[in-house]
């Protein structure tokens, strides 16, 4: 669980008063101790040569054997744990106190030199005052360890006042960041909170610290901004919206307009093939009608009418074969897939024999693999013998035409190039539309690259139309092979 500012805050502030207050408290206790431990050994060593020298004086009234009960009188004030008296020699000769602090003191003494030392007795750390007399030295041990000192309760206070003071610093610092940081915080996150809710504007805090307002009034700003910004962006979506939904009108708009002309241009295109001979046979019947005319010349024009009349209907077949190019065929639904090397030989033979091919070389770049497509092998056949006659008629019955078949990974590339002028830029968009043709008047019906174009495309696949390596056009095939055979 993630922790709040206050609490992370409050949790650093008691590290820092560990790192503070624990160093300062042994440093206090110590030098208490210190102090307290330096003024116990002066007034120990102060005290032990008032009895030392007590004792000296009253070694001058008394013999040596009475001091026992003036010794005994000196124990326990003070601190002082025992004491002992020496003849002039420096030997012992009476000593009073408990037995740790008696044994504790030494048999022997120089008789002419005062000296104050500490000494470790079983007892702890106590002081020894040697004062020499006119009858001898005297030796006073006084205990100065920490229990004589009494510096344990003052030490004792010193850390509860710590521990006090910073326990009170930690209280106040909590409240105080929860008034100047916190609650400002909170309420700020409510007030987002209910922006981001739907309110429209957010409510500064009035509380907390200047950065903390300074903070809010910034994204109260940046909350009008970008309230602004949305209303800008729904009136730019309305707007494309509208402009989308008149878009799509002028689109239909478009799509009828051009439904229409293509049926203008087509009904155009129609009304020009079929109206010449249309116009000939009434002139023709005019004639006949007449009862003018030989039998010869009867002849000669039903023959005439006849030949119009199959004219009419190649164009109405051609048109219908544009308009159903990929209907499905009949029985099992499959279209059967064909060679398209069986369908460049059937092509090539069937053109060669005719008298517009006389002077013309066809080359043939077939692989020996012939590649199987999605297209039949008649109507590859009837692709390929359309393609071939245009490109006669484009080189005026002399000249060279290449077939070429290249097989990829997924399809099939045939090409029927030819060396004659090519094809001019402004009708490359527009010569797989019906009607359109670049032969002259009455030579073409614009029909045939139509009719390719759909049987290709039911295939699945693409022709097109560039220039040639040889100057002349060059129409491109591709076709889809047939894998699951």
């Amino acid at each position: 669980m993630r922790l709040g500012i206050r609490v992370q805050l409050v949790l650093a502030l008691a590290g820092l008063m560990v790192l503070a207050f624990v160093p300062l408290f042994f440093a206090v206790a110590g030098l208490t101790r210190s102090t307290l431990q330096s003024t116990r050994d002066d007034a120990a060593r102060s005290l032990g040569r008032a009895v030392a020298a007590h004792v000296s004086e009253a070694r001058k009234a008394r013999s040596d054997q009475d001091l026992e009960p003036l010794l005994d009188a000196e124990i326990g004030s003070a601190g002082l744990a025992a004491i002992a008296v020496y003849d002039q020699q420096g030997a012992l000769l009476a000593v009073a106190g408990n037995s740790l602090a008696r044994s504790a003191l030494p048999r022997s003494v120089p008789v002419e030199i005062e000296r104050t030392q500490t000494i470790q007795t079983k007892q702890g750390r106590s002081l020894e005052v040697l004062v020499p007399g006119s009858r001898g030295p005297v030796v006073a041990l006084l205990s100065t360890d920490d229990e004589a000192v009494r510096a344990s309760p003052l030490v004792r206070l010193v850390g509860l006042y710590i521990g006090f003071f910073a326990l009170a610093l930690l209280i106040f610092a909590y409240m105080a960041i929860t008034r100047m940081i916190v609650r400002p915080i909170d309420q700020l996150s409510a007030a987002a909170s209910r922006v981001s809710a739907g309110a429209n504007t957010l409510d500064v805090p009035r509380g907390g610290a200047r950065e903390l307002a300074e903070l809010g009034t910034s994204f109260a700003g940046m909350t009008r901004q970008l309230r602004s910004e949305e209303e800008a962006l729904r009136l730019k979506i309305e707007e494309l919206e509208h402009a989308t939904e008149e878009l799509r009108s002028a689109h239909r708009t478009l799509v009828r307009s051009e439904r229409l002309a293509s049926v203008g241009r087509l009904s155009a295109g129609l009304a020009h093939e079929i109206g010449n001979p249309i116009a000939a046979i009434l002139s023709f019947q005019e004639l006949l009608l007449s009862g003018e005319l030989t039998a010869e010349e009867q002849q000669d024009f039903l023959v005439r009418m006849k030949r119009e009349t199959e004219r009419i209907h190649e164009i109405l077949r051609q048109l219908l074969d544009f308009a159903r190019p990929a209907a499905a065929p009949q029985g099992n639904g499959k279209v059967d897939p064909g060679s398209v090397r069986e369908a460049v030989q059937d092509a090539c033979a069937l053109i060669r024999p005719q008298r517009s091919f006389r002077d013309i070389d066809v080359t043939e770049e077939v692989p020996d693999n012939p590649p199987i497509v999605s297209l039949s092998r008649g109507q590859i056949t009837q692709v390929l013998v359309n393609l071939l006659l245009n490109a006669a008629d484009a080189i005026e019955g002399s000249g060279h035409v290449w077939v070429r078949v290249e097989s990829g990974d997924n399809l099939v590339r045939i090409e029927v190039e030819d060396d004659g002028p090519g094809v001019a830029d402004d009708v490359k968009e527009t010569i797989f539309e019906p009607f359109v043709t670049t032969k002259d008047v009455g030579a073409g019906t614009g029909l045939g690259l139509a009719v390719c174009r759909g049987l290709i495309d039911g295939a699945d696949g693409t022709i097109s139309v560039e220039n040639g390596d040889h100057g002349g056009a060059r129409f491109v095939i591709e076709l889809p092979l047939v894998t699951d055979l």
